[in-house]
């Protein structure tokens, strides 16, 4: 290969800079200066570069933080030192008994001194660092095999490739935790929630799905942000006595540690310091549940070990209870979704609970608030714990005695978008609105329509549908492929060129294959695995809409509630003539042959259940439909095996009950020939 001229190496240089300077403002301030477009364009410049002349490729280049390809499954990684588990205090009593046992130990631990550091809600990984560069990552897993999520790490643009500073040993394990704040996570679940995708639980969840993900690009879209707070020596030695001496360390070779830490002289102080804490941490960008006091002295740690080869006896978390506070709930509200159900949810007093403002909070179901016995102008518990919505835990004590009390809440009966009458079905606990043309549903139907899963319509979020319908511009998705450049320019948001590629996604969406359109139109049960079912065994859609109730249920994995929803779709007067429109627009979707009849698993039924050790749900269900088998959503007689992962729940009981065969993820590898 040829030298680079003096000329390469200096754009190789810029491009270098500029990208850094692109990263940091993109995910540490959250003020991109350059366009998605400006910097792929540049990024690219740079790999090509680096390919003509890899002398020009720098250890902490850009581009060895993105571009790997995704993934087939996580390989496991056996950590150096196992990843300890720290125990739990309370309350300032159990804090003092844990000195108490620490001192019957070694008498010198009350004079040692402590760090406190905030506890950060995240998900725990190790970082193996070579010489002062970074070779591997991994997830903590069960604290002695981990799973490799290097090319994920690598997108997290707070973690050094290369190490700055001096004192770092030739071979180390650093240990932290990642996360995401509170405002990426808002906009993670805005996005999942526009492409129907189920929103994540919290931004820890959100932050460990995100390490596990199979392809970087998608980790690298969630910026994802980092702590150090411990060294594991491998080979060489640690220029460091203290605990807090290591935390300076880690700052040095340029790694974020957790804000707020400090150090003290006795567990008196550390006792003072946790009000202060308490306070603090409801004003923190991020998730945290407590503080993580430790002994400081490092030769004090290592003296004190380890309880059960699990919990360090040097280090306990000083957890604190759930955000709740009290406010008065003055209405319960409804919510019309894509399908039409209809959900309740509270309209509060605004409340601070954990450092966020508070004005609306879920109520789950009208079961739920039968039974918890909740009234409008009750003064209510509202629990803000990392989860996605606030939720009204019920009634105080002080409501529930109260005189003169509203009267029980009754549910709807009629739509409060479009009055409809409202459908409650057997064994359900929600209402339905089934009038196709309501604006409640209308609205969400579109957005879903056009997420990624669906017809995968770029640029068209839930702000611009609700202004294509207020402007009268489009009623339904057959609509849309009605618009024009020039109409859209005449709207708020939008220039020539943006309006030139709305249209051009909308007309592209054609192309879309019949189960992206049957999971996108909003047929009630039926999700993207539905769809791909009823799509393979109907690859068109004069077949499925002609399809009777039994021939849909014969579709192995298809139920009966699915196939009578589904019948009762196709049969509405109003879905007929919005698929004829659709069709005079060009829509009319067909399903191409992708099942494997020679597979594997040809010709059977899987069902997935719980978190797999390293395969996403939906990673899993593609290698099974790749290899020519089937995922239904529920376990029948039909099924031929589940595939259970940590935390299954009903679905593993009731395979057990039926004799239905249970494997695990790596049984299901095996089977699929990977």
């Amino acid at each position: 290969m040829t030298r680079p001229t003096p000329g390469e190496e200096r754009r190789a240089a810029e491009l270098r800079r500029v990208l850094a300077q692109a990263n940091h403002d993109y995910y540490v301030l959250d003020a991109p200066t350059l366009s998605d477009a400006e910097y792929d364009l540049l990024l690219r410049e740079l790999q090509a570069l680096e390919h003509a002349h890899p002398a020009l490729r720098t250890p902490d280049s850009p581009t060895r933080r993105v571009g790997a390809a995704p993934a087939s499954a996580l390989a496991k990684v056996h950590h150096h030192a196992p990843m300890l588990s720290l125990a739990n205090a309370f309350s300032a009593e159990e804090l003092a008994e844990w000195e108490a046992r620490n001192a019957r130990i070694n008498p010198d631990v009350p004079a040692g001194g402590y760090t406190t550091e905030i506890k950060i809600d995240g998900a725990a990984i190790n970082l193996l660092y070579e010489h002062g560069h970074f070779v591997r990552g991994a997830t903590r897993g069960n604290g002695v095999i981990g799973e490799d999520v290097t090319a994920n790490l690598r997108t997290v643009e707070e973690l050094p490739l290369v190490l700055g500073g001096r004192g770092h040993p030739a071979r180390m394990e650093i240990r932290g935790e990642v996360y995401l704040s509170h405002q990426a996570f808002v906009r993670l679940n805005a996005e999942r929630e526009r492409e129907a995708e189920p929103p994540f639980a919290n931004p820890r969840n959100a932050a460990a799905g995100s390490l596990r993900q199979l392809d970087p690009a998608i980790t690298r879209r969630r910026r994802l942000r980092l702590f150090a707070f411990h060294v594991q020596v491998i080979e060489g030695r640690l220029p460091a006595e203290t605990q807090w001496e290591v935390l300076d360390l880690l700052e040095a070779w340029g790694f974020p540690v957790a804000p707020h830490r400090k150090r003290h002289r006795d567990l008196a102080a550390v006792q003072r310091a946790v009000e202060g804490y308490e306070s603090a941490i409801k004003r923190l960008p991020f998730d945290a549940d407590g503080v993580v006091v430790k002994v400081d002295p490092l030769a004090l740690q290592e003296d004190l070990g380890v309880v059960g080869g699990r919990e360090p006896r040097w280090g306990i978390a000083r957890k604190f209870a759930p955000e709740v506070a009290r406010t008065t709930l003055r209405h319960i509200l409804l919510n019309v979704g894509r399908t039409g159900a209809v959900t309740p949810y509270a309209d509060l007093e605004p409340v601070e609970v954990g450092g966020v403002t508070v004005s609306s909070a879920t109520l789950h179901n009208e079961d739920q608030i039968a039974q918890k016995d909740i009234r409008e102008g009750d003064e209510v518990e509202v629990m803000r714990a990392g989860e996605v919505i606030p939720q009204v835990l019920g009634p105080t004590t002080e409501a529930r005695e109260r005189k003169g009390r509203h009267h029980p809440w009754k549910p709807p009966t009629h739509c409060p978008a479009c009055g409809t009458a409202l459908h409650r079905p057997e064994d359900e606990v929600i209402r339905y609105c089934e009038n196709g043309a309501c604006p409640g549903r209308v609205l969400e139907g579109i957005v879903h329509y056009a997420g990624r899963d669906a017809m995968d319509i770029r640029g068209l979020g839930y702000e611009r549908v609700k202004l294509l319908l207020d402007e009268r511009l489009i009623r339904d998705v057959a609509d849309l492929y009605r618009l024009t450049p020039a109409q859209l320019e005449t709207l708020e948001g939008f220039a020539a060129q943006s309006a030139k590629q709305l249209v051009a996604a909308i007309a592209a969406s054609r192309e879309r294959p019949l189960s992206s359109f049957l999971f996108g139109i909003g047929i009630r049960h039926v999700g993207k695995s539905n769809a791909q079912l009823l799509a393979r065994r109907f690859p068109s859609l004069d077949r499925l809409a002609a399809a009777s109730v039994g021939e849909i249920e014969a579709v192995p994995g298809v139920g009966a509630a699915i196939a009578q929803a589904v019948a009762d779709f196709f049969g509405h007067a109003g879905t007929r003539d919005l698929l004829a429109r659709l069709r005079d627009a060009g829509v009319d979707p067909v399903e191409a042959d992708t099942v494997d009849t020679t597979g594997p698993l040809a010709g059977k039924t899987y069902v997935l259940t719980g978190t797999l050790p390293t395969l996403s749900r939906k990673d899993a269900a593609a290698l099974i439909e790749k290899a020519g088998g089937r995922v239904a959503g529920s376990v029948s007689k039909q099924t031929d095996a589940v595939v259970a992962g940590d935390d299954a729940g009903s679905k593993l009981e009731k395979a057990k009950s039926l004799g239905v065969e249970v494997i695990d993820e790596e049984e299901l590898v095996r089977r699929v020939g990977r």
